[in-house]
């Protein structure tokens, strides 16, 4: 691709080889004269060799430059079917000269050519810009000259926009991060710029640009951050909003008191209060503010609230009877306007009879005809309604019938029924009645204990050591309980071992029994003549045998008296010699008596070392213990030997 860019370049740059896309070069010339710049062709030679600047018409005034502070770069925005004029950019050490679209075009097709005629396909379309990130403020510099430096950089883009930062490479490109966003639009638009170094036209002081968006984190980074902030604006702005139009919440309900209770027994009596007051009353209830000292107001107050229902049903009698007038309006109303309505059909059937009809024009006819059908359509319509209600009064009366006729029955066989509820309701009155009167005489109670305090408080004294003794009485049985369960387990244990050690005694002693009995019972034989010539042999068989259980169970017996004593005496010293067994069986050169205790008393810390040792004296077999080193370096070793021990023992 960089060898396809220079030949490009080259080609562009070869005025021999491509002609001029001006038709006059000569007006060419003029336009830059009169802009007080020097004539130069595509290319970079001097159309005129004999300018004179003091000719032109903008005599005493510098050169302008397209970049200047104040012209900008980027042209009005002009219509998409006008294309984009790009001008020659004058800087202190570099000249930008723009691309020429036909130059370009006519160099594409001079490539593709050649490369077809050689057998390779290479399209070059113009370079693609990518899409833009958010947030970019970081732009793409290619094509830069080999001898091109950051102070070059600067010169040429810093008129787009202030520059933060510029990393160049050293394959002639490089990235420029501007301040603001919208000044890449203004550096885009120098892609495809040819730049040359001064007055050079070596390949190291030319190249064409190509500016592109970048990637970068600090471009992201900080479009989040607005991002964010913005988000936090929104929602700090929806929730004001939505605090703005949430209805006001109702005021707090206070707590139970005397003033408050009378005021709320005011407004209970009062109608147009009634429902806040009613509110009020259940959210006391529901809390659970009633107790023994307010029952008495808080029932008045139900009952006030009670006496409203006789209100209510007459408002409800006095609202249904409204209604009942305003459905009589209504009907009366509705029948006025359907024999209204009749009238007119009336007059339409007349207007259509031959002897009117005939004298009317076809125009009038179709209206009257019309309008008959209407009137029909519209009464009709009024006269179901009516019927409807006619029909529904029908069934709401059928209805009470219904209903009167079998309360009218009841009323007949209920007599005894009514006498009861009667008498259940009297007796629910009387209860409510002892209720009250049992809560008054707790309050006069409470309010004499109130006169007498220090009494009260004794009284509370004695009562909590009532209660602690009561505690520590219960305590005590609960022990004794235990103790007792305890010592009835124990005697059911000693009975169950007295029990075994009598079967343990009767066992033994017929064992013996028949020991003793089994020699004599085997002699009376041995005394006929037949058995002694015969079974002679057998017989000392026996008495042989005999005398070996005999001396077995006697051996038996005198085993544990006989036998040598154990070098090990308990459970814990038997598993101490398996451990250290394994420990100097894994330290085949021996281990000294501390380095053993130190292992052994990580697993226990109350093993000495004295018991150690005497251990491991009293099993010559397994252990032994020997000198190593020489010198001061003579050390006392134990090392395992039970290998070799289990031959000798």
């Amino acid at each position: 691709m960089a060898a396809s860019d220079e030949g490009l370049r080259n080609i562009g740059m070869d005025a021999n080889s491509l002609a001029m896309p001006m038709s006059d070069p000569n007006a060419w010339a003029t336009a830059m004269n009169n802009l007080g710049m020097a004539p130069m062709s595509m290319t970079g030679q001097p159309i005129m060799p004999d300018f004179d600047p003091s000719l032109g018409m903008m005599t005493g005034i510098a050169p302008m430059n397209p970049m200047m502070p104040g012209l900008g770069i980027v042209p009005p925005p002009v219509s998409q079917d006008m294309p984009i004029v790009k001008e020659i950019i004058h800087c202190k050490s570099c000249t930008l000269f723009p691309p020429n679209p036909k130059l370009v075009q006519d160099a594409t097709l001079e490539v593709n050519w050649l490369c077809r005629q050689q057998g390779s396909s290479l399209d070059l379309p113009p370079p693609a810009t990518r899409e833009r990130p958010p947030g970019c403020k970081t732009v793409f510099v290619g094509g830069l000259p080999e001898n091109a430096t950051e102070q070059l950089i600067v010169e040429v883009f810093e008129q787009c926009g202030s520059i933060i930062a510029i990393r160049k490479s050293k394959k002639n490109f490089c990235h420029i991060r501007f301040a603001e966003e919208h000044t890449v639009d203004k550096a885009l638009f120098l892609s495809g710029y040819r730049i040359r170094l001064g007055s050079s036209t070596d390949k190291k002081d030319t190249g064409r640009l190509h500016v592109d968006f970048a990637q970068a984190r600090d471009d992201l980074y900080e479009w989040e951050c607005r991002q964010r902030m913005l988000a936090r604006e929104e929602r700090h702005r929806r929730r004001i909003e939505e605090d703005r139009l949430r209805p006001p919440s109702p005021p707090p309900i206070v707590h139970f008191s005397e003033h408050e209770c009378s005021q709320l027994g005011e407004k209970l009596k009062d109608d147009s209060k009634f429902a806040e007051a009613v509110r009020v009353l259940l959210t006391w209830v529901e809390r659970g503010e009633v107790n023994r000292r307010n029952a008495n107001n808080i029932y008045s107050m139900i009952q006030s609230s009670n006496s409203h229902i006789r209100r209510l049903m007459n408002e409800k009698a006095a609202h249904e009877k409204e209604m009942e007038e305003a459905k009589e309006k209504f009907k009366n109303a509705l029948a006025g306007i359907l024999v209204q309505f009749e009238q007119i059909v009336s007059v339409f059937h007349a207007a259509s009879k031959q002897k009117a009809w005939d004298h009317f024009s076809k125009a009038q006819r179709k209206n009257l005809d019309m309008w008959r059908k209407q009137a029909e359509e519209i009464r009709n319509i009024h006269n179901e309604e009516l019927m409807g209600i006619r029909r529904e009064e029908e069934m709401e009366m059928s209805d009470d019938d219904m209903e009167d006729a079998p309360e009218s029955k009841d009323s007949d066989d209920s007599g005894p029924l009514a006498q009861v509820e009667a008498l259940k309701e009297e007796n629910d009155s009387l209860r409510c009645q002892l209720d009250a009167y049992r809560n008054e005489v707790e309050l006069l109670k409470q309010e004499q204990g109130k006169a007498q305090p220090q009494r009260s408080e004794e009284d509370a004294t004695r009562q909590q050591q009532l209660s602690f003794l009561q505690q520590a009485l219960q305590g005590m049985q609960k022990q004794l309980l235990k103790l007792r369960e305890d010592l009835k387990q124990r005697e059911t244990e000693l009975e169950k071992n007295s029990e075994e050690k009598q079967q343990l005694e009767s066992q033994i002693q017929s064992l013996k029994d028949r020991i003793q009995a089994f020699p004599t019972s085997h002699a009376l034989p041995l005394e006929t003549a037949e058995r002694e010539d015969r079974g002679g042999d057998e017989s000392t068989n026996h008495s042989s045998e005999a005398a070996a259980v005999v001396s077995c169970s006697q051996e038996k017996e005198s085993l544990p008296e006989k036998g040598p004593p154990s070098p090990v005496k308990s459970e814990r010293e038997a598993l101490l010699v398996g451990i250290i067994s394994t420990f100097l069986h894994v330290h085949p050169f021996g281990a000294s008596i501390e380095y053993i205790c130190s292992y052994l008393q990580r697993l226990d810390t109350k093993i000495s070392t004295t018991e150690v040792e005497t251990l491991l004296g009293r099993l010559p077999c397994t252990f032994k213990q020997e000198l190593t080193g020489v010198g001061a370096s003579l050390e006392k070793r134990w090392k395992f030997c039970g290998f070799e021990g289990i031959k000798t023992a």
